[in-house]
């Protein structure tokens, strides 16, 4: 039998990382069939003036990269908040088979809330979705965030 690891601390570290250089606070980590962490990334959408420069998006950039290959059959996402409908997208597209995340994302989220991208029709690829893993550090990592902000 395989031992359940969950990397979403690790997702949480990069998203720590992430508030600290003022990006929101979004964490995420690709782990291989084997549960080895291939990738791991934070928000940088300021620092590379770079609207596609999610947490999610460089994580999956970084894997394919690593690995020499446009697709990530068999791997696992992990992050820190439900993902928008452009990185559930390209979580999609990677062929991302399953994908943990924490806080739901009421307002963008692209998973359960809002688009709910997995569940259209024309969704060409479906990972295994297992949500709210650490939600409460997640939400209180963002709501800090965007606290000190207002």
């Amino acid at each position: 039998m395989t031992r359940f690891t969950s990397h979403m601390q690790q997702a949480l570290a990069e998203a720590q990382a992430a508030a600290l250089r003022g990006e929101v606070p979004v964490g995420a980590v690709v782990t291989s069939p084997g549960g080895r962490v291939v990738a791991a990334a934070g928000n940088r959408t300021r620092e590379l003036s770079d609207p596609t420069a999610h947490a999610e998006i460089l994580a999956i950039r970084a894997a394919c990269a690593a690995l020499g290959s446009e697709r990530l059959p068999g791997h696992d996402l992990w992050v820190t908040l439900e993902p928008c409908p452009m990185c559930a997208a390209a979580i999609s597209a990677a062929r991302i088979a399953r994908l943990y995340y924490g806080a739901a994302d009421l307002r963008m989220g692209g998973v359960a809330h809002g688009a709910q991208v997995f569940r259209h029709a024309q969704c060409h690829h479906r990972p295994q979705v297992y949500d709210g893993l650490s939600a409460p550090e997640s939400q209180r990592l963002l709501q800090e965030f965007f606290a000190a902000r207002r």
